[in-house]
């Protein structure tokens, strides 16, 4: 567990910078475009690689060094973080550059989260999953808080370029923490090489396929990535639309769903979880699906701020139970191609996901929401809000995107 924890340290604060420069990023492309479908692109191309990547990196996980390859994914991030400072103090910096940006950080990123994940199960002991996978939930939701609040404090005076810098910094937290440490490999090498290629590359597949338990968990949480994907793409342009480009609001959304999921962690660490992992895993299932419910009906931080935070409250809950669920009914020696599959099966709904997401916003729902038609008016209860003088006005994100264009000086998209 000491290893574990040190390890962990190091990716607290690599991830507290990463989700600055994130924070950082949405910022300079909001103001840039104004634009929901130039955001929800960033994580379908973070997204798009780890689909090809994923049919690899079971393989590589299982028979390389998962130290070493887990350096190699924060150094890869590393330069392309540094590529992006170098493009923005040279004037040279466009949307497409952070596109390539996040295939590469996505590319890697795939193979270094799954080289982490595997390494749990020969780091600690199985008593400890539930609270090892709950620290790494407080990991992703305490920097959740942190990091937006020190980039909205400190973007202002330092701008991109100064975000960029911190991030760089944590880059080298990260590698330092994994030089010091002995993360144990699997006894002996899972595969034949004279096993057929499409064999090798479809074994974790199968190995699901073959365990109903396995399958079933499979199945459900595609589903619920699917939907809550969907929404995850357009939540940052939804909130600057409706705020009038406000970061302020949109850090604190995020800030309240920090401190929802650190609660919600550090609850679990204490208390252990249910006895039945796959019953926590749905409650968190559906604790997370109503409160994302309350969140997109929601056109104010009064509904907001509590809707992330009791979202987030329940991620650590349904993840902890899932992932223990994987580790128990897998070896360690085949965890990397097994975890791969499943890996695999969820980007593919998440990318999907991200590149309808804001399509569907720009070109479908705004304009849709514009029209006369019946069903507009049967939403018009839900959606639609009373203006001055008790007339019914437009529907709030159409309206509060005209005004974040003003306010940038830039022209409304054909959409809006």
């Amino acid at each position: 567990m000491r290893t574990f924890i040190f390890v962990w340290l190091g990716q607290l604060v690599s991830t507290i910078g990463n989700h600055m420069t994130d924070f950082a990023l949405v910022l300079w492309a909001w103001q840039l475009t104004g634009s929901a479908t130039t955001l929800a692109l960033v994580g379908f191309f973070y997204e798009l690689p780890q689909i090809p990547i994923s049919l690899f990196s079971g393989l590589l996980v299982d028979r390389f060094n998962r130290k070493h390859l887990m350096m190699m994914g924060d150094a890869i991030a590393a330069l392309s973080t540094l590529a992006i400072a170098l493009l923005y103090l040279t004037h040279s910096l466009h949307i497409w550059h952070i596109y390539l940006a996040a295939a590469i950080n996505g590319g890697f990123g795939q193979i270094q989260r799954l080289a982490y994940q595997t390494s749990l199960s020969l780091m600690v002991a199985p008593s400890q999953y539930t609270r090892a996978n709950s620290m790494n939930s407080a990991v992703h939701y305490g920097s959740a808080i942190v990091a937006p609040a020190l980039a909205g404090l400190l973007y202002p005076q330092v701008g991109l370029i100064g975000i960029l810098l911190i991030d760089l910094v944590t880059f080298g937290v990260a590698i330092a923490t994994l030089l010091f440490v002995h993360i144990p490999q699997p006894d002996s090498p899972p595969t034949q090489e004279s096993e057929p290629i499409l064999k090798r590359l479809t074994f974790g597949f199968r190995y699901v396929w073959r365990q109903p338990q396995l399958r079933a968990v499979l199945l459900v949480t595609a589903l619920f990535w699917f939907a809550h994907d969907l929404g995850e793409a357009i939540y940052d342009p939804m909130i600057l639309a409706q705020t009038g480009g406000d970061a302020q609001v949109l850090a604190s959304t995020a800030t309240a769903a920090g401190i929802g999921g650190v609660m919600g962690a550090i609850l679990l660490s204490v208390w252990g979880g249910p006895k039945r992992r796959m019953t926590g895993m749905l409650m968190g299932f559906a604790g997370a699906g109503l409160s994302k419910a309350i969140f997109g009906l929601g056109r104010s931080p009064v509904i907001w701020l509590p809707a992330q935070f009791f979202s987030s409250f329940n991620f650590p809950l349904l993840g902890s139970s899932e992932t223990a669920i994987w580790m128990e009914s897998t070896a360690p020696e085949i965890q990397g191609r097994v975890f791969a599959a499943n890996a695999l099966v969820i980007q593919v709904v998440s990318a999907l996901a991200a590149l309808i997401a804001g399509p569907l916003a720009d070109r479908v729902f705004e304009p849709a929401m514009q029209s006369s038609s019946g069903f507009i008016h049967g939403l018009e209860r839900v959606f639609w809000h009373r203006g001055r003088g008790g007339h019914v006005g437009n529907l709030c994100f159409v309206c509060d995107r005209d005004a974040a264009h003003r306010l940038s000086g830039q022209k409304p998209s054909a959409a809006a």
